[in-house]
């Protein structure tokens, strides 16, 4: 399978579970590799066969700064969930970071993955 991939995507959001999290965006990156089947758009040289990556990180970024979740598990959901939307995309792994969570660590966050058939009703971001 081919890969897409998106690598540190920054965002100005709020997120976290403490009051002082909330009252200012903080910063959040964005890591987001679509698995998908690339050979007739890299056959054909053409975009449209293609998953528009300018787009989806268009569209990553603005959930991660207006979506105010208390946890990077919320936020890693609904990103994957978006990536998932994306016409051809099979399998979608995202991984958010939060770079001043935690003092002397260059950055904390998770990762998941997940399979386009195997989401839940509840798929809606």
């Amino acid at each position: 399978m081919d890969k897409i991939f998106i690598n540190g995507l920054r965002a100005r959001g709020i997120i976290g579970v403490y009051d002082w999290e909330r009252e200012k965006p903080q910063e959040i990156v964005i890591h987001a590799t679509l698995f998908a089947d690339l050979e007739a758009a890299g056959k054909a040289d053409d975009l449209g066969r293609s998953i528009d990556y300018a787009a989806l990180a268009e569209r990553l970024q603005a959930h991660a700064e207006t979506a105010r979740r208390f946890t990077v598990e919320a936020l890693a959901r609904d990103l994957v969930r978006i990536c998932l939307e994306a016409p051809g995309v099979v399998k979608a792994v995202v991984r958010v970071e939060k770079p001043a969570a935690v003092p002397f660590a260059q950055s904390v966050g998770v990762e998941i993955e997940r399979i386009a058939d195997s989401l839940p009703e509840d798929a809606e971001v």
